[in-house]
């Protein structure tokens, strides 16, 4: 399965931003899954399903739980992918970042300027 094919759908990358957070146990992922999206418990297991079997997921066991976490590696490839469409949006975003800069840099300026005393010297 393409990582796209994967990563389309937004229960498969919501349960990846939870376990992004570390590793989680089926029956934390089906909660905050079934609280978000309404699927069932037998939705959620599926969807791990194809997350662990398409590599995106790893799962150990540890007594009676099965505890799941992010697999980085089918995400590099997606990134190596996607490296060639980055010029679309990375000069957008570095425009973004100077502005920013900008506009933290003249609030600075007037906040210094409303704490200096007035020609009369009162604060």
């Amino acid at each position: 399965m393409h990582a796209f094919d994967v990563l389309g759908d937004p229960v498969r990358r919501r349960i990846l931003e939870v376990l992004a957070d570390g590793e989680a146990t089926s029956g934390a992922v089906c909660a905050v899954i079934q609280q978000e999206f309404g699927i069932s418990q037998p939705a959620v297991s599926q969807h791990l399903r194809v997350l662990r079997d398409a590599g995106f997921a790893t799962v150990r066991p540890e007594g009676t739980r099965r505890l799941y976490a992010v697999n980085p590696e089918p995400l590099r490839e997606a990134d190596v992918w996607l490296d060639r469409f980055r010029r679309f949006w990375e000069p957008h975003l570095d425009a973004l970042a100077t502005e920013l800069a900008r506009g933290r840099r003249e609030r600075r300026l007037r906040a210094q300027t409303d704490e200096e005393p007035d020609q009369r010297g009162t604060p």
